[in-house]
């Protein structure tokens, strides 16, 4: 959560996050980060599930915030506005 995401409201989007993962109470772990680099899309949110390569999602508010986690977390269905990965994990 950089300067650029804040601004976007990704402290909004966070607080989404953590409720409505302790609401489904799903055994999950929500941190902030730096910059991805992704300022044009913010709020973005990266998702890593186990064993898989992480999601990057785009242009996430409250109500994507809880499609994230109803249908691609629980449901592992895919959403529109994933972007591309352009990196690598280290």
């Amino acid at each position: 959560m950089a300067t650029c995401g804040i601004a976007a409201g990704a402290r909004t989007v966070m607080n989404a996050f953590v409720e409505k993962i302790k609401k489904e109470k799903i055994p999950a772990v929500v941190t902030q980060t730096g910059c991805m680099g992704y300022c044009y899309a913010e709020p973005t949110v990266e998702v890593k599930k186990p064993g898989q390569d992480p999601v990057v999602f785009s242009y996430v508010d409250v109500k994507k915030a809880e499609e994230i986690v109803d249908k691609y977390i629980l449901n592992n269905e895919l959403l529109d506005g994933i972007l591309p990965a352009n990196y690598q994990t280290i």
